[in-house]
């Protein structure tokens, strides 16, 4: 595979971890005499280049080099930053696109119909003139969705699983998800005597749009109840338990966390603003609308926190950082091998390539009936001999 270039971006929202990824695909593939080209802005720098003017050109392509890699993976974010961008359904062109020369559709959405533009032409036209032979995406499941559409137009894509919400398909692992579950303990944790002190309810909101991974691992660690969104809890009951933990504490207190989808039953999580690329809005805090409910009920005051955001900021810990190395290397390995369509990926606890998720089928979901204590609204501890660290079930 001589003097091939390769591209990599990252797309969606950053995770610790990204950098080791892009550090580790230039170290690899330069020491074989190969070139790395960073697309910034994830597929937004694809549909906005424009080489026609040297400012665009130098705002989205950033040639990569051991020199300006070679402390990036010290810290967190993503060295060639991020958007979430669908190029399948962009809702509007850059000035100097014309829209008659894209495929469109219209959509309606809460009685609003709007035009998109499908640029996939766009992005592989840049491919082309940037003389890329093959692009590693890192993201979730919303930018791998778009790695695994320009697969299908032929074009070599290698695929990197992250969200912290751990719920892309066909991997068990996503860099990003230890990170988040070390932050989110350390909160708590640290909450503990604040909420301890003033004898509170401590409610705790993190992410898990779709799928209660972030939240049930948290409470794993720290003992302590969740709601996630597979399964929609009685609040009665949910109380219930939740001021049993507050009498039995020997200071008074009790702790709950929620993903961010998680819903009760008769309630339905409130969202706000506009979709974002891949139709998703924002949701009002579920943790607010509980903490509501828990005063009115019992009187107690509250301790509201949203964790979300500082879940994925700062430095990667030992097991990111682990993986991502790791998974920046398998990519590499792939490519040199001539492979495409893939994506790295822990199955059974062990390192494989995979293919890339068909978008059809969404993110993964936490298995209720194995993973989740349908009674006491815990994880489930028991029955884990002989199973790898993030398998569900035999």
């Amino acid at each position: 595979m001589p003097g091939k270039k390769i591209g990599i971006l990252t797309g969606g929202g950053d995770v610790p971890g990204l950098n080791a990824v892009i550090k580790n695909v230039v170290y690899r593939a330069t020491s074989d005499g190969h070139e790395v080209t960073g697309i910034r802005l994830g597929w937004k720098g694809l549909i906005d280049l424009n080489f026609e003017d040297p400012k665009s050109v130098e705002r989205y392509v950033l040639p990569l080099t051991r020199e300006n890699t070679r402390r990036i993976d010290r810290t967190g974010g993503t060295f060639l930053h991020t958007s979430r961008t669908n190029p399948s359904k962009m809702k509007k062109l850059p000035s100097f696109l014309k829209p008659a020369d894209f495929p469109s559709a219209q959509i309606t959405k809460d009685g609003v119909t709007e035009s998109t533009w499908d640029l996939t032409k766009q992005v592989l036209s840049r491919l082309e003139k940037l003389q890329i032979d093959s692009l590693v995406a890192i993201g979730g499941d919303d930018t791998l969705s778009y790695a695994a559409v320009l697969d299908k137009q032929g074009f070599p894509v290698i695929g990197i699983p992250k969200t912290m919400d751990n719920d892309v398909r066909n991997t068990e692992y996503c860099i990003g998800f230890s990170t988040a579950i070390s932050r989110a303990m350390d909160a708590i944790q640290r909450q503990r005597t604040t909420v301890g002190s003033h004898e509170r309810i401590g409610i705790f909101r993190v992410f898990g749009r779709d799928a209660g991974y972030t939240a049930l691992y948290t409470a794993y660690a720290t003992s302590i109840r969740c709601g996630i969104p597979e399964f929609k809890f009685n609040l009665d009951h949910m109380i219930d338990l939740i001021m049993t933990d507050k009498r039995n504490n020997p200071s008074n207190y009790a702790l709950v966390i929620l993903s961010e989808g998680a819903e009760w039953e008769g309630y339905t999580v409130k969202e706000y603003g506009e979709p974002d690329a891949f139709g998703h809005r924002k949701k009002f805090s579920v943790a607010e609308a509980l903490s509501d409910e828990v005063i009115a009920r019992t009187g107690s005051e509250t301790v509201v926190s949203d964790l979300t955001y500082d879940l994925r900021s700062g430095a990667p810990d030992f097991l990111d950082t682990l993986v991502a190395t790791t998974f920046g290397t398998m990519a590499y390995d792939a490519i040199a091998s001539g492979k495409h369509g893939l994506m790295t990926a822990i199955n059974e606890g062990k390192f494989s390539m995979v293919g890339i998720p068909d978008p059809k089928y969404g993110p993964r979901h936490v298995d209720v009936e194995h993973m989740y204590n349908k009674e006491r609204y815990r994880p489930s501890y028991a029955c884990k001999e002989g199973l790898p660290v993030f398998l569900t079930h035999p």
